[in-house]
């Protein structure tokens, strides 16, 4: 266990593959100098692989005050053991208030790793991060700037905020896309302060013989317009409308869990809390019911279209404009509309008519 230590900095795992950074490490800067500006200490970003120092800059311009460097030809390919060793080998040595990772495959598989290492706890899946009070409610005991770690529980209908206020640092996954992207402030300056990857003689489990990757075949979190089918769309054949109303507005094509589960589209196109999370300035629900697992990725969206045949459905809640009807007389009339030169809005009066 780690002895609490107050001054300690704000980490961010600095996620990277074959030289690249993912965007989830950037995301969390933003969230991270927020936490650390809240704590008056520094933020820092953990970098590990072999061949990677080019990346600091990066980091130090999304708003890393330091970036802890250790580069090595074991740490060149991810696997859980050498990178838990040395980012263990870090914590003890600079003892670090807070570390947040993204939720993805790598960071799921790390951060569960070096909290059980460390003995120190670990909340998964965080959709929000703050600073915050917390009275112990057996022992009265007031426990000042801990980092209130808020994810849904319980499918979503419950929302919850755990603390971690004796074995720390307190850590955290964080899911993909529910932080803001940054933009880069070009010439801003940072210490990058190498550390000694203690992996000499060191045999991992693993040997890594071929590797193979294929690109998303979709950029959600980028897109300005989506739009999304559910399994009230009825087949894959039928999903067609939704890729046919996609590219008369030149939409990315969305997809609920349910779609997906169905094999209706695939699952890089994912909305939802197990999915992508999305802000796009125009959200179209078509035949999805609006379960809380899909809202949670889809509710920030800046406007939110829904079509669907049940006027209960919950999708309407969240919807800045709703139809109810068959998204078979629906789509296509939309189509036709926008093709006429309608606007969505009007095109979606056209449909309603």
């Amino acid at each position: 266990m780690i002895d609490v230590n107050k001054q300690g900095e704000v980490w961010v795992f600095a996620e990277q593959e074959s030289g690249k950074l993912s965007e989830v490490p950037l995301e969390l800067l933003v969230k991270g100098r927020q936490l650390a500006d809240a704590l008056s200490v520094p933020l820092a970003g953990v970098l590990l692989g072999d061949g990677v120092a080019g990346l600091a800059d990066t980091l130090i311009a999304h708003g890393a005050e330091k970036v802890y460097l250790a580069e090595h030809p074991l740490l060149g390919h991810y696997q859980a053991a050498g990178y838990a060793r040395v980012l263990c080998d870090l914590v003890e040595q600079h003892k670090p208030q807070i570390c947040i990772y993204g939720a993805t495959p790598l960071g799921r598989d790390l951060a569960p790793t070096v909290a059980s290492a460390m003995w120190c706890g670990l909340t998964a899946d965080c959709t929000d991060l703050q600073i915050g009070d917390h009275t112990d409610p057996i022992t009265k005991q007031q426990y000042e700037k801990l980092m209130l770690q808020i994810r849904p529980a319980f499918g979503g209908s419950v929302i919850a905020t755990i603390v971690n206020f004796d074995r720390w640092p307190q850590m955290a996954t964080v899911r993909e896309g529910v932080m803001p992207l940054g933009a880069p402030q070009s010439g801003r300056k940072g210490q990058v302060i190498r550390f000694k990857a203690d992996l000499d003689g060191a045999t991992l489990p693993l040997e890594l013989i071929e590797t193979r990757r294929r690109a998303k075949k979709v950029n959600l979190k980028a897109a300005r317009i989506i739009v999304s089918g559910g399994a009230g769309v009825g087949s894959r054949e039928n999903f067609r409308l939704v890729w046919d109303l996609a590219n008369s507005l030149g939409a990315a094509v969305g997809g609920s869990r349910a779609a997906v589960d169905l094999g209706y589209v695939d699952d890089d196109h994912q909305v939802g809390q197990t999915g992508t999370t999305v802000r796009p300035a125009l959200y179209v629900a078509c035949g999805i019911s609006g379960a809380v697992q899909h809202r949670a990725g889809m509710a920030e969206s800046a406007k939110i279209l829904a079509i669907n045949d049940d006027p209960e459905a919950p999708i309407f809640s969240v919807a800045h404009y709703g139809i109810v009807g068959d998204l078979n007389d629906v789509i296509p009339k939309m189509i036709k509309a926008i093709r006429g030169g309608a606007g969505v809005k009007g095109a979606a009066e056209v449909a309603k008519a």
